[in-house]
Order: structure tokens, then sequence, then C-alpha cells
């Protein structure tokens, strides 16, 4: 896959968000014809000649160093994880014209027994395992409980992003739609920069710019993101409002897989949520990730909970 494009955009992107006053350029006014910084300027910041830069942001980012990406980086002003992104989208177009294509696993992707375990271990707090993809790939039986929606979806493995724009559900279940819907781009763009060659990461995508405008606006940015911490602000259709934190760890020993553990603070009311949630899910709910929940739910009587 060719992702000259992918990298000339994500350049575009960066640069037409600065301005001269931005990075400490003189601006001599009269009317610029260019959105953001010129081609040259950014030549001029990142300590390269213009052709050469020109080169690059037209996807040519074969040969490129080290410092050359640095500089490049310092002058768009880039974050961390933009930084690692534009490294990604170089270190693919270095491989060559034709690299050997990543397949998508034949079978479901799972975590191993051990893994498994210890999550289940872990009954005071929703724990979800998801890849790149953002596909389930593994919870603990408070995990499922707390997503249940999203595994009310048919498509196995539940996917987040698909969940987040495709199932009208999720705009009930996540408060803030519309910045849950930034990081759920952000977090597969950053993944096609690592894997560009993903068949099945490709394909998703596709579906989501086909059938949701949202996904294919957002998609058009560029944008990126680490994933490491955060908050999370759910309307859950059994025990209500909640406020959670995350943190998120990689699985050394399951490459590509990381881990996401929910909390609330101590005493809140969404700590009380997730106390009632649990006892919920001792009652009521299998774990989705191996059974189909859809009967459960809809049998499952909220109005019995305390």
């Amino acid at each position: 896959m060719d992702n000259r494009n992918d990298i000339r955009e994500f350049l575009i992107s960066r640069r037409e968000r600065l301005t001269p006053q931005d990075v400490g350029l003189p601006d001599f006014g009269g009317r610029r014809r260019v959105k953001g910084l010129r081609r040259e300027e950014v030549a001029l910041l990142a300590g390269v000649s213009t052709e050469y830069y020109v080169r690059l942001e037209r996807g040519n980012g074969t040969g490129v160093s080290e410092a050359v990406l640095n500089g490049i980086s310092r002058a768009l002003r880039l974050d961390e994880a933009e930084h690692a992104h534009l490294h990604d989208l170089i270190r693919a177009a270095n491989q060559g014209v034709e690299p050997a294509r990543r397949r998508g696993p034949s079978r479901p992707q799972q975590v191993r027994p051990n893994v498994q375990q210890l999550i289940d271990t872990m009954r005071d707090v929703p724990v979800f395992v998801q890849n790149g993809r953002l596909d389930a790939v593994a919870t603990n039986r408070l995990g499922a409980a707390l997503f249940s929606e999203m595994f009310l979806m048919p498509q196995r493995p539940a996917n987040a992003a698909r969940f987040t724009f495709l199932d009208a559900r999720a705009q009930t279940f996540y408060r803030d739609w519309a910045g849950n819907a930034r990081q759920i781009v952000a977090l597969l763009r950053a993944e096609a920069g690592r894997a560009p060659h993903d068949r099945i990461l490709t394909d998703l995508v596709g579906e989501l710019a086909t059938r949701s405008d949202p996904f294919r606006t957002l998609w058009a940015s560029h944008d990126v993101r680490l994933h490491r911490t955060g908050s999370k602000n759910v309307h859950h259709p059994v025990v209500g409002d909640l406020d959670l934190t995350f943190e998120a760890m990689d699985l050394t020993s399951e490459p590509g897989l990381q881990l996401l553990a929910f909390s609330a603070a101590p005493g809140s009311p969404s700590h009380d949520g997730l106390q009632l949630l649990a006892a919920w899910a001792a009652t009521a709910q299998p774990d989705p990730t191996r059974t189909d929940v859809s009967a459960t739910l809809d049998s499952a009587d909220a109005a019995d909970m305390p």
C-alpha cells in the first residue's frame, strides 16, 4: 500500500494550523496565499532546503533521516503522538514499494488463559482488553457489564469504533459523544500509521467512512493520539451516569494488546454506581465476549436494583 498520500496530507494538516506568530517568524502583513505556514517557512525552521521539504510533503519519504524528522517535528510543533505518527509513516515509506503484507489473524484474537485469569480476579475494576483496531479482545465480568451496550451489536469481535459511529445507542451511552468520537478516530489513525498493511483495519476504516459522515470528517483531520490515561463519562442503561477514569497499559506478553482499567473516586456516586453494576453483573450478566447477551439484557429487570 502506497502511503504517500498519508504523508502529504498529515504534513499539510499540521502546517496549516500554525501561523508565523506561533513559531516566532515575522509577518510582514499583506494577504497570505496559503493557510498557515508556507512550505519555505517550515523548511527554514527545520533546517532543510525548501526543495527537500517540498519533496517530503509530496509524499516521498524514502531515505529521510532521523535528524530531519526531528527538525520537522520541532518546526511543526508536533506533540509526542504526532511525532511518533510521522516516524511510522516514514518507516512504512522506507520499507519499499511492496513490503510483505500484514494480514489479520484468521481466527479471533484472544489473550492467553493466564491473562484472562488475571483480569477475572480484578472483580471490583472494569477491565477491557483491546487491540489497535479497538476490537474487544477480552474483558472481565464488570468490564463486560460496563460496555454491555457495545456487545449488543451482532458483529464479532465487538469494536469500539463500529459501536461509536454505527450504533444509535452510542449517542446516549457516551455523554460526550463528540469527544469520544474524536478520540476513537485519532487512535485508529495512529494505528493505521503503525500498521499500514493491516487488511482488517483498512476494511474497518473503509466501512466506517462509507457509512458515517462524522467519521469521514474526523478521519480527514489526520489527528492522532496516544492512549495512556483519561476519563470516560457514560450513561449506563442499568445504573445511570458514571464518571470514570482509566489507565491504559500495554501487555508486554501480548504484543499489540492494551489493557484498560476503569475506576471511580471512592465515595462518589460513580463509585456507588460501579458497585451496583457489579451486583447486577454477578446475577444477570454473562460474559458477552463469549456469549450472546441480547436475551440476558432484555430479561434483566433494572427495577430490582437497590
